[in-house]
């Protein structure tokens, strides 16, 4: 797909985003794009350090998400910061996601997609997808829904496209062949998740092989389109 002239990433967690599509968002903005990062919780329970709390592993994770984002180049970053594990399909959650879609007027939304069926995936991020999906369509889009948007200037928005990541049947892939050692270092910043930093290459790249498998390329990052009609 083209370069859009203005993208919107929603991630369930600190790094899911890096994981899913650092390749593309370091693309796209190296190529001109600008984009802006939804981070839905604050990562506050991924941790099995008997010391650590969740008040603390918040706040490691807010710099390392913060460090992340500006080795990707993003041009904002928005914390929810709800708990983790806690996301439920809200109005409220809703309502945060479709004005943001509405003020940053983004062509394109990626997420993680909700639906996996060969094995279970956290619940932050089966909530996520659905609740993007839903704001994407119809909710941005029509006006007498969150009216009080309009109110305070800012207007409805149809989004063209939503890539899903981590999707076990994707019809698109990105070649961030160009772009997998931007993807890598960013994702390298949440190290307070990573059990082992040097074997962060090896899987990352082992990955984007299989998403570039059928493509003349080396390095690709694979979603589930969906195309919204004008």
């Amino acid at each position: 797909m083209d370069t859009p002239n203005k993208f919107l990433v929603v991630t369930p967690h600190p790094d899911d985003a890096e994981i899913g599509c650092g390749g593309t968002i370091a693309r796209w903005i190296i190529e001109g794009s600008q984009g802006v990062l939804l981070v839905c919780t604050n990562g506050d329970k991924g941790s099995s350090d008997p010391d650590m709390t969740s008040e603390k592993l918040a706040g490691i994770r807010a710099k390392e998400q913060a460090n992340a984002s500006k080795l990707l180049g993003l041009n904002e970053v928005i914390y929810f910061k709800y708990p983790d594990g806690e996301l439920d399909e809200s109005s409220e959650f809703r309502e945060r996601i479709v004005k943001n879609i509405r003020k940053y007027q983004p062509e394109v939304v990626l997420c993680t997609d909700p639906i996996r069926q060969s094995f279970y995936i956290h619940r932050d991020h089966r909530v996520t997808g659905q609740v993007v999906l839903d704001a994407v369509y119809p909710y941005s889009r029509d006006r007498l829904y969150y009216p009080h948007h309009e109110e305070e200037g800012i207007l409805t928005h149809k989004v063209k496209d939503v890539l899903f990541w981590g999707s076990e049947n994707p019809n698109e892939v990105i070649d961030i062949t160009q772009y997998i050692d931007i993807k890598i270092d960013a994702l390298k910043q949440h190290a307070s998740q990573l059990s082992n930093m040097s074997s962060v290459d090896g899987w990352i790249k082992s990955s984007a092989c299989r998403s570039a498998a059928e493509n003349k390329y080396e390095y690709g990052e694979s979603f589930r389109r969906i195309t919204f009609r004008p």
